[in-house]
């Protein structure tokens, strides 16, 4: 996806009076301090949906989430992710619990499982269509595939980092971003995949499309509009105006 507008010499000097976004924390997961991540994410009746599971935790970090559904009831979590140090300090937290019996974590798993779960990681996979792939090589032919992340690309804030004001994003080319950030990263980062975490500029019709080619299909979908824009939601303004989407994944007759 090609974005911004403004570029060169122009963008240095605007985005030069620019301070480090970590400094406001944007998408620091701040928002869900003292509340439940998966409860908000997926509703209060996950708890009730996990319970007895055999669950992967798909794109697990730190483990905060692995470990919550291992204590509120399900039977084995599975947390994946590829970064090796957000591991180490989800098996650490896991012993820290007492829960090792139960949630462990790796950066490799087969099935089966009943419920795919995935928090936040389809704006970063690099390679989504093959993550949509790998979650319906983990599923029992009855299992779901539970989905929820944002902000998507075209909210006000989807650039993560790069948003440091509504839409900067999409209004200041990719290089000159980049070169903006050097400022405060220095791990040489030259395109939004390379940053940590990667950005893949996941929009909600790019998602359903990827849904749609894949040996998965929608049982149900939701595009939470942002709090205080309620009332400004529909369809058109969908992609702009959505906090986040959630959705049930279940595989496709014969996949």
């Amino acid at each position: 996806m090609r974005t911004g507008i403004i570029g060169g010499p122009i963008a240095d000097r605007l985005l030069a009076r620019l301070t480090d976004p970590e400094t406001k924390g944007y998408c620091d997961g701040s928002a869900y301090r003292g509340r439940s991540k998966l409860e908000v994410m997926l509703g209060p009746g996950i708890w009730r949906e996990i319970e007895g599971k055999r669950i992967v935790d798909f794109g697990c970090g730190s483990g905060g989430d692995a470990i919550e559904m291992a204590r509120r009831g399900a039977r084995r979590v599975v947390g994946v992710d590829i970064l090796g140090s957000a591991l180490e300090r989800a098996r650490r937290a896991a012993r820290e619990a007492g829960l090792e019996d139960r949630c462990s974590f790796t950066s490799r798993v087969d099935g089966p499982a009943d419920l795919v779960i995935s928090l936040d990681g389809f704006e970063h996979f690099g390679d989504p269509e093959g993550v949509l792939q790998d979650m319906r090589r983990l599923l029992t032919s009855n299992g779901r595939v539970l989905v929820a992340f944002g902000p998507t690309w075209l909210h006000p804030l989807g650039g993560h980092f790069f948003s440091v004001f509504p839409w900067a994003h999409l209004l200041f080319t990719e290089p000159a971003l980049l070169r903006w950030r050097a400022r405060f990263k220095r791990d040489g980062a030259t395109r939004f995949g390379e940053v940590e975490g990667g950005l893949n500029q996941m929009t909600i019709a790019r998602f359903k499309r990827l849904v749609a080619r894949s040996p998965l299909r929608v049982e149900t979908f939701e595009a939470i509009p942002i709090r205080r824009l309620r009332a400004l939601a529909s369809p058109i303004t969908q992609e702009l105006l959505s906090s986040f989407v959630r959705c049930r994944l279940r595989p496709k007759v014969g996949s």
